[in-house]
């Protein structure tokens, strides 16, 4: 009866050793990492207004999106604006374009408006500089799988400022970064700083 028992422990023993060995070396760190990274979103960054009265001539080029872990992105290139470009923020209760005061339908929870400053056309020529049309999404961006953006609109150019709506999927903490020739807009995912 020892021996059995002496056996089957030698036996439990020998199938732990080969179950840990089997794990690869970096498996544990690399499950730690992703445990601490699905709670180290931000969540800090509020849903009130955010602006920076700065302001360029430098024309708006391209406005295009990203998904990131923590947060949805949008950034508007404005080459040549510098740390110049200013911008304007806000969650409105619906979108009205800048001259008309037209409603603008955008689609989602709550509506994020979004103003830089910065016109959308050639300040010499009257050019277009940026092909979005008013009303309707933005040229190029496409929010399949996105996890907090819904819509985007075009609102228009006027007296040098940009006007976008973004539909977001519920009234959520943002962030504004001004970096070289940009504004990044960061619509994060969740209030609770999980992913």
């Amino acid at each position: 009866m020892v021996r059995i028992r002496t056996a089957c422990a030698t036996l439990a023993l020998m199938g732990a050793t080969v179950a840990v060995a089997a794990v690869p070396a970096g498996a544990a760190p690399v499950a730690a990492r992703a445990a601490t990274q699905a709670t180290a979103c931000p969540t800090g960054w509020g849903s009130l207004p955010k602006t920076d009265t700065s302001g360029t001539i430098a024309p708006v080029k391209d406005v295009r999106t990203g998904r990131h872990t923590c947060f949805d992105r949008m950034v508007i290139d404005v080459p040549g604006g510098g740390s110049d470009v200013g911008y304007s923020v806000r969650y409105v209760d619906r979108l009205y374009q800048d001259g008309s005061g037209r409603e603008i339908p955008v689609a989602g929870g709550a509506v994020l408006e979004v103003r830089v400053a910065a016109p959308a056309y050639d300040p010499e020529t009257g050019a277009a500089t940026y092909p979005g049309r008013v009303s309707r999404p933005l040229p190029g961006v496409d929010l399949a799988g996105y996890r907090t953006f819904r819509d985007t609109r075009f609102a228009g150019s006027f007296e040098g400022e940009t006007q976008i709506g973004l539909g977001v999927r519920a009234r959520l903490p943002f962030r504004v970064l001004q970096l070289d020739g940009r504004v990044i807009v960061d619509v994060a995912h969740s209030w609770t700083g999980t992913s």
